[in-house]
């Protein structure tokens, strides 16, 4: 076995080659086999499972989430007082709620806000605010008769970006708010933020996602993802491989998904 698949951190660096996100979530699938309380290795593969399905066919995404799902509930389970597993086992169900119709909706919407909620108690800073994002997504989904509200959408999406000014994830889902609120130029001004803002390192798969699709709703005739820094951090080739994501990144929803990605996550 190569050096590198021993790496799976490095594999995942490279995720927008599918090959290499596959590699990784298999060496971690792997580590946990030979040993089934390695944390970091079970909300590793939670993550990278959430990454998997958001750029799989509809007919695999389904069984990635829940594998994903099993994923973060053993890492909640080894270390609740973590945010880690919380925090992916939520974005893997907000993935599942959003993109297999209102009985996955309605089965996870309580599980998937208490999961946040659990993250805010725990690290309520945990990846740059994303438990506030992803709550700012969960009320911006949910129907009102449920529990949703474009107000707390709101609040929660601009309190994330008290730690992330500048998250593409943050102002592309309070942009989606400020449209349903009827506050167009708003929005828009908030789309121009995803566009303007610098590639994190850590996150640049999902940033580019979420520049293509402002650009797109901002109707832009060429949706290409400059990078406002290019010397410092160059795009990646071999992107995706021409496939497109099932539903946002939470990213970075995900959740945080950055999920989205985080959404998404999934728009987690």
């Amino acid at each position: 076995m190569a050096a590198q698949d021993d790496d799976p951190d490095a594999l995942y660096a490279k995720r927008e080659d599918l090959a290499s996100a596959r590699r990784a979530v298999a060496a971690w699938q792997n580590r946990m086999s030979r040993d089934a309380r390695d944390f970091e290795s079970a909300w590793k593969l939670a993550r990278g499972r959430y990454w998997l399905a958001g750029h799989a066919p509809a007919a695999e995404a389904k069984q990635i989430l829940e594998d994903g799902i099993a994923a973060a509930k053993t890492a909640a389970a080894l270390r609740p007082e973590r945010p880690e597993g919380h925090f992916w086992m939520a974005a893997n169900m907000g993935a599942l709620a959003e993109s297999f119709g209102m009985r996955q909706g309605l089965k996870y919407r309580g599980a998937i806000k208490d999961a946040l909620l659990t993250v805010l108690k725990l690290d309520p800073a945990f990846q740059q605010g994303s438990a506030d994002r992803a709550l700012g997504r969960w009320y911006y989904k949910v129907p009102g008769l449920f529990g949703g509200s474009n107000k707390k959408s709101e609040e929660h999406l601009r309190k994330s970006l008290t730690y992330a000014p500048q998250s593409t994830a943050s102002h592309f889902f309070l942009a989606e708010t400020l449209f349903d609120l009827d506050r167009g130029d708003e929005a828009r001004a908030e789309l121009k933020r995803v566009l303007d803002a610098p590639i994190e390192p850590d996150w640049g798969p999902e940033d580019r996602e979420f520049k293509a699709k402002a650009s797109q709703r901002l109707g832009r005739q060429d949706p290409k993802v400059q990078d406002p820094n290019p010397k410092a951090l160059p795009t990646p080739k071999g992107q995706l491989n021409g496939q497109t994501p099932n539903q946002p990144t939470p990213w970075t929803w995900g959740w945080g998904l950055e999920v989205g990605s985080p959404l998404a996550l999934g728009s987690w």
